[in-house]
């Protein structure tokens, strides 16, 4: 027994550091972020789609290229889709019981269509409990489009382009707006591959399959930068970068993260992974489309908006699923 101190001992070091940079990098990323996004005149929103989804995802890619070369298809796979019920079930769940986020009318419109579209595609693919070369590629071939799709209907479309005049940008120059934007995301990516790691020495000492590893502890790892930026985001008043890190996110993991096991090699997937994990991930986007269109039916403008209801609901989901994992196991 003695011999195990000092693993898991510098593994719960790491856990507790990796909290600590995550939330102090969040806060440096969006704050640069959103100081170059008003610099060039940009949407919040639109930082949110590419470069604040694309850079805390990275974790998420860089987890799923190491397990896809080492032959650990399932934990990839399980990385992409625990990160997207991560994302709506934890991050977004939180994010709304920290500050109520308004829902413009454009999400229903533009970004949830396109999550919708990316859903079911992966979907069809997993299907049959495998994920062929060809599928890996296709889906990656879709991520480009999908986010040229939402620029350009977001440049066309002055309501959906408006920065939400809730909040102050911090005033900081050009220069140091960039410097700390690089600043944060090296630091994003790097506190998060400290934590994943001691939390993937822990599930491991207590034997859990690949797949539940990538399920859990690699996907809430690797979701930390969403729940830190998305919950810095709206208790700062930048909601467009929240609910855009989100989308952007979600996307980005099935275009993107659960294509590259299929593109490395031909997968073959345990049933559960669609009848389970892509059931609940689906549902859970469904219910959060229902919340969308329930908070727009409203005919007062300052209920608009996902409040703490949301939150327990979308909450309560991920804890269900969660219970069902560890019956499962």
């Amino acid at each position: 027994m003695p011999e195990l101190l000092p693993p898991m001992l510098l593994a719960t070091i790491a856990i507790l550091a990796g909290f600590a940079g995550l939330i102090w990098s969040a806060d440096r990323f969006v704050a640069g972020s959103a100081a170059i996004a008003k610099s060039l005149g940009a949407a919040p929103l639109i930082i949110g789609l590419t470069i604040v989804s694309f850079g805390t995802s990275a974790p998420e890619v860089m987890v799923s290229l190491n397990a896809s070369f080492k032959g650990e298809g399932g934990l990839a796979i399980g990385n992409a889709l625990g990160s997207n019920i991560a994302n709506m079930g934890l991050v977004l769940g939180i994010t709304t019981l920290l500050a109520a986020i308004p829902v413009q009318r454009h999400l229903l419109s533009q970004e949830i269509p396109v999550l919708l579209i990316a859903s079911l595609v992966g979907g069809v693919f997993l299907f049959d409990n495998q994920l062929q070369r060809w599928e890996g590629v296709t889906l990656l071939l879709i991520l480009l489009p999908a986010i040229g799709f939402l620029i350009v209907v977001k440049r066309k479309s002055p309501a959906s382009a408006e920065v939400s005049a809730e909040g102050e940008v911090d005033n900081l120059g050009t220069r140091p707006a960039i410097l700390w934007f690089c600043i944060g995301l090296i630091a994003l990516i790097i506190s998060s591959d400290i934590l994943v790691w001691g939390a993937k020495t822990y599930a491991e000492f207590f034997g859990v399959s690949s797949l539940i590893i990538g399920l859990t502890v690699i996907a809430v790892g690797t979701s930390l930068p969403e729940l830190a930026a998305s919950a810095i985001s709206a208790l700062k008043g930048h909601h467009d970068i929240a609910l855009g890190n989100i989308v952007g996110s979600n996307m980005f993991n099935l275009l993107a993260v659960m294509s590259i096991p299929g593109a490395v090699a031909p997968l073959a997937l345990e049933s559960q992974v669609f009848e389970r994990d892509f059931f609940t991930m689906f549902a859970i986007t469904l219910l959060l489309c229902g919340l969308v269109i329930i908070a727009l039916r409203s005919k007062q403008p300052q209920k608009r908006r996902l409040g703490k209801v949301s939150g327990v609901l979308l909450l309560s989901c991920y804890i269900a699923y969660y219970i069902k994992l560890f019956i499962d196991t």
